[in-house]
This record gives structure tokens, sequence and C-alpha cells, in this order.
């Protein structure tokens, strides 16, 4: 296993892929858990109810287990996206009649599934997953802007696939189809703008480093590792530009031997993008200290 792939957790080594095997394992788990306790809920309704229930869960299933075991920036998207939303299906079943005890083990697995996805290490070893070559791609945590509509957008979404199934299961076929049409369209506004997220990166390569970043950067950033002076945590008071977005926490500052050209995307207040030659800029890795340890791997200069 390579240094840069692990980090000391409690005393132990976990790679990333020790998180989505993990995840893996959970999610199994979960759907075996969340079978009986949609079952033992239909078992209080009508056999439409169970059919529709039953049905929903299992693509829900097949959905996740395929972008588990191929890994990928939009398997992280999916991953993402499902995860949470399947306490609020372990609630409602539990609501609905299921079982106490298995309803409250659907909550419990569920709850920690969806934290389990939204870990860092599972992230990265996501994404690394669909890397061309030598690639090691070191995901960005979110601009803080970006998260309160992001929020949003996810509850409108899971209410109504919650209300479409809740709908075709009662028979309310016009008004179900209706909603299970929103739902359909929400879920395609949600996984896009979603992903957009799932392809930010800091990329190691040979050459170099690489700054992907599709919602702050209107093109990418490209840095030979000739031209890296060093990496450090960033102060409070730096100067160094940032291309964050801002994002909240801890961001590691890299500086340039001779400026580089950064290209921001357009905006509202930039509708052209703009253009920066810059000396030092800031970068938020979901895990500094181990993109600390990767750039340190690869011969790049820690403060």
């Amino acid at each position: 296993m390579d240094k840069s792939e692990t980090v000391a957790v409690n005393g132990t080594l976990l790679s990333p892929r020790t998180f989505v095997t993990m995840l893996r394992v959970l999610w199994v788990a979960l759907a075996v858990v969340m079978g009986f306790a949609i079952a033992s809920a239909g078992d209080e309704h009508s056999k439409a109810a169970a059919f529709a229930s039953a049905t929903g869960w299992w693509l829900i299933v097949a959905v996740v287990i395929v972008a588990l075991v191929v890994p990928s920036a939009l398997g992280l998207t999916l991953v993402r996206v499902i995860a949470p939303f399947t306490v609020v299906i372990a609630i409602a079943a539990l609501v609905l009649g299921a079982s106490a005890i298995i309803g409250a083990v659907a909550v419990a697995l569920a709850a920690v599934v969806a934290l389990l996805a939204m870990s860092g290490e599972v992230g990265e070893a996501m994404v690394q997953g669909s890397a061309y070559g030598k690639e090691h791609r070191l995901p960005l945590r979110p601009p803080a802007a970006l998260l309160l509509p992001l929020v949003v957008s996810w509850v409108l979404w899971a209410a109504a696939m919650l209300a479409a199934v809740l709908l075709l299961s009662a028979e309310q076929w016009l008004v179900g189809i209706v909603v299970t049409t929103l739902a359909f369209v929400l879920t395609w506004l949600l996984v896009t703008r979603s992903h957009r997220l799932s392809l930010r990166w800091l990329v190691l390569v040979p050459a170099g480093l690489v700054v992907h970043d599709p919602v702050v950067m209107g093109e990418t950033l490209m840095v030979p590792k000739g031209n890296v002076a060093v990496a450090r945590l960033a102060l409070a008071d730096t100067q160094a530009a940032d291309l964050t977005g801002p994002a909240a926490g801890v961001a590691l500052d890299i500086a340039v031997r001779e400026m580089v050209l950064a290209v921001f995307a357009a905006s509202r207040a930039q509708p052209k993008g703009k253009a920066l030659h810059v000396q030092s800029f800031l970068v938020a890795p979901t895990r500094p200290g181990r993109a600390l340890q990767a750039l340190a791997s690869a011969g790049i200069h820690i403060a």
C-alpha cells in the first residue's frame, strides 16, 4: 500500500479503500435489514403499497451497489445523494408499522452509512477510482455558500421521492404519477449540481500538481513540480489568492517560484470571469493532513 493512501486513526492504519470496503459491507447489511423493515411495514397496508415500496428500495440498492463496486466521481455523487435518504426511508418504515426492533436497527445502520458516505476518505477513494494513470486525486471541500442551497435542494428532492412512493402505494395514480415525474426531474437537477462538487480535486501527477475545479475555476490550474516552492497550512493573515470558494475549515497555502495564471469562473459580479497572476494560492482538501502527506511523498517541500 502506498504511504500516501494511509492515515492514522486511533492508533490503527486505515486507507480510503478500507473506508469504502466498510461502506460496502454496511450497505449490504442495510439492504437486508431495510428490506425486512419495508416488508413488515407493508404488511399493514395493501399489496400495491408493499410492491411499490419494495421495488423502489431494491432499485436504490442496485444503484448504490454498482456505484460502490465501480468507484468513480459519478458514483460518489450518487452515493452521497442516496445514503442520507436511507435514514428518511428507515424512519418512514418505522412510522408506517415496521417492527420496532428491525426499524430501529435500520435507522441506526442508515445513519452510519450516511456518515461514512460523507467522509473524506470515501470521497478520496471514489474519485481515485476514475483517475488516469498515476494521478492522485484529493477532493476539495465545497464552497460554504453552496451548502445551504444544496441542503434545501436535497430536502425538496427527498420529500418528492417519499411522497411519490406513498401516493403510488395508496393507489393515488394520477397525483402519484405527477409527483413521480417531479421527483425524477428533481433527481436530475440535484445529481447534476451535486456532481460538479464531486469533480473538485487537487491532483498530484508526476509532472506537478493540478487544481481541477469546475465550480470556482474557469480553467484548470496546472503547476509544474519545479515551479512549486512550498506547501503549508494557511495562516489567518495569508495574502494568497483564495481558490477555495471560499470553503470553511483549514486550507493549504501553495507558493510558486514564478507566478501562474489563475482563471476564475464567471459569476454575477464577474460575468466574463477573472484572471489573476498569483504567487501563492489556497486550496481546501477535505483532509489537509493527508494532502500534505501526499504532497511530501510527491517530492514537494512542506513547511
